[in-house]
């Protein structure tokens, strides 16, 4: 495991600001971080019901990308297991942490296990994760199953 930081946020409009423009693909390419992915997960689905995340999350961070002129291929640009196990984390930890406001709940999330830059390690063995497989698609974990709401 490695040691990081992360930036936490100082308030509620700034998690707004990045779901949101998430959504537009408006924010600046080095605004999305590994704390931005986080935040905007939590908003799209604590915030945004009419954002089916399973179904869409691909799609945003897909057109995302290209609006900033990165790709999306074997090697670069979404990556499909890493934000799934992600969405599995995020879901985790509010369903022990409910309620509260955004900046809140993200900062407590990015000081939790779920939201450490090696989380999925604890899932998936490096080579796996890091497959092109595992990026193009969602491949299952190898090494201890993801969390799950049941």
């Amino acid at each position: 495991m490695t040691d990081f930081s992360p930036r936490l946020f100082a308030s509620d409009a700034e998690i707004v600001h990045l779901g949101e423009g998430l959504l537009a693909c408006s924010l600046a390419r080095e605004d999305w971080t590994h704390e931005a992915h986080l935040a905007a997960c939590l908003y799209l689905l604590t915030a945004r019901p009419d954002v089916d995340v399973d179904a869409e999350i691909a799609g945003i961070i897909s057109r995302f990308n290209e609006s900033v002129g990165g790709v999306n291929d074997d090697a670069n640009g979404y990556h499909d297991t890493i934000t799934r196990a992600y969405v599995a984390g995020v879901r985790l930890f509010l369903r022990e942490r409910p309620a509260g406001g955004l900046a809140e709940r993200v900062n407590a999330l990015l000081c939790s296990p779920m939201g450490r830059r090696d989380w999925p390690l604890g899932f998936y063995s490096r080579d796996r994760l890091f497959s092109v497989a595992a990026r193009r698609g969602f491949v299952e974990p190898d090494r201890a199953p993801l969390p799950t709401m049941c």
